[in-house]
């Protein structure tokens, strides 16, 4: 068990430093800071891996450069095939929550490491900002008015350009695009937090759950990435209905 929680969980870094100082004031604190210890841990390897990778660029690419080189390009060809060539802008911000969230799931894989992405607020603040970003384009790519007529639903026959059916819809749009934010960050928490606490429940076992143990963490690794790829392509998705539509 972690701290006084009922759910069971692997204990990490931090919990094990705060277990064996219970008298430093200042490590039992870092307990409620936990999960954005560990998000700005995977923050600094990702950036000194950009560093090391970009600090030196070839024109034939290798090593690091090339590894770089193979995942923007991939991302890119991922965000463009759903957006068209105009969702290139829009690579930079995707690309990097896909290898922000990817490397947060798999890092819950590593002995006296959290997933950060198993906490709630972690995901809902990705998910509010895929939605600011998202509400942000609507808006400069249609204005207010337009957005908001956008909202109303088309096309509108004789009868839906009566005032009833395009409240109803803007209403029912409205309540889509706020709920998107809670659907986005809790189905990626719930998968990431559900692994978290299997393996945790495994590890109990001892010796005779070691089988088990190995193939959910091998299930878990394929759990981080399918779910980076979804919390992404929901968000690339939600980019393209944001955009206007020649």
């Amino acid at each position: 068990m972690h701290g006084q929680s009922l759910t069971p969980e692997l204990p990490n870094l931090i919990s094990f430093l705060a277990r064996a100082f219970k008298g430093n004031v200042f490590i039992q604190s870092l307990v409620s800071w936990e999960n954005i210890i560990f998000s700005l841990a995977i923050v600094i390897i990702l950036s000194a891996f950009s560093y090391l990778a970009g600090r030196k660029p070839k024109p034939i690419p290798s090593g690091l450069q090339n590894v770089g080189e193979i995942l923007v390009e991939g991302l890119d060809n991922f965000v463009c095939a759903i957006i068209g060539p105009r969702g290139r802008k829009f690579t930079p911000f995707i690309g990097t929550l896909f290898i922000y969230i990817l490397f947060m799931n798999l890092s819950g894989i590593v002995p006296f490491i959290k997933p950060a992405t198993a906490s709630w607020s972690t995901t809902l603040a990705l998910s509010l900002c895929v939605f600011t970003y998202v509400q942000y384009t609507a808006v400069k790519e249609m204005g207010v008015v337009g957005y908001a007529d956008h909202l109303a639903g088309k096309p509108r026959g004789a009868f839906l350009f009566t005032l009833f059916i395009p409240l109803l819809m803007f209403f029912l749009h409205t309540i889509s695009e706020l709920v998107r934010p809670l659907s986005l960050s809790l189905r990626l928490r719930s998968n990431i937090w559900g692994d978290d606490v299997l393996i945790a429940i495994l590890a109990g076992f001892g010796a005779k759950g070691i089988p088990l143990l190995v193939f959910n963490m091998l299930m878990a690794i394929l759990t981080s990435v399918m779910q980076a790829v979804v919390f992404c392509l929901l968000s690339t998705v939600y980019f393209a209905l944001a955009l206007k539509h020649e």
